[in-house]
């Protein structure tokens, strides 16, 4: 009887897989940039930036050459049109702003000659609500004297209306006859508002002249001093290097 055939047969040679060619050093270098970018632009929205400030009207808790990162999570991230200044509303915050709060802002555009929106830098005095008034260069907030330990009277003249408490010609604060210096009649801030001065009152364009400041303008609550140079000869400040900003 003959032996039955094998079942067993030899396999068949397996394909051959293609070779994955290992990746350009151009192409890597793309991939880590194109991912370090976006970081950079999820961190820059979401969480922190950089400004710098470029006058006196904060002297003198901050000085012209220091430069700041600024918290945006706190009152919730302002959502911008990338490469523009158009707000698309905002992502919900931890809180608030608050008054003494340094906040920057997106200012109006009548707060610049060439109609020109900026970022500006200065602290909440009034949110919501809340009337202020100004009388021989001393702040009132509902009627109670502002008692603000950071403001200064470090250049300026003497307030001419400080001798006529009943003065009829007073302007409401944040009028644009308002402003560093002048008196001005009560002025109550409006819902989705918050009113800001400059600490150093007589040398700040603020609310004093151009009104209250709509809370989606507002970018983000200053947080530390990470850089700071001193003057145009360029001298690091290193005692401000780390400090807080309040």
């Amino acid at each position: 009887m003959p032996s039955p055939e094998p079942r067993r047969r030899a396999a068949a040679p397996a394909a051959a897989r293609p070779v994955a060619k290992p990746k350009s050093q151009v192409r890597e270098y793309a991939e880590a940039l194109a991912v370090a970018l976006l970081l950079a632009l999820v961190i820059r929205t979401f969480v922190v930036q950089a400004f710098k400030i470029p006058s006196g009207s904060m002297l003198p808790t901050l000085q012209i050459g220091d430069h700041l990162l600024v918290n945006k999570f706190l009152y919730g991230p302002r959502l911008e049109i990338p490469l523009t200044e158009v707000s698309l509303g905002r992502l919900p915050g931890l809180r608030k702003p608050r008054p003494g709060d340094v906040i920057v802002f997106l200012a109006p555009a009548r707060a610049s000659s060439d109609r020109q929106r900026r970022d500006f830098i200065k602290r909440v005095i009034a949110v919501e609500g809340q009337t202020i008034e100004v009388h021989a260069k001393q702040v009132y907030v509902d009627g109670r004297p502002w008692d603000d330990p950071h403001a200064a009277f470090l250049y300026g003249k003497p307030d001419p209306a400080a001798e006529r408490p009943s003065n009829p010609q007073l302007r409401p604060c944040g009028s644009l006859e308002s402003g560093p210096g002048q008196s001005c009649a009560p002025y109550t801030v409006p819902p989705g508002h918050v009113f800001v001065m400059g600490d150093n009152r007589d040398q700040s364009y603020d609310s004093r002249f151009w009104g209250p400041v709509p809370i989606d303008d507002i970018k983000g609550q200053a947080l530390i001093i990470y850089w700071s140079w001193d003057g145009p000869d360029r001298w690091v400040r290193w005692d401000r290097i780390g400090r807080l900003v309040n």
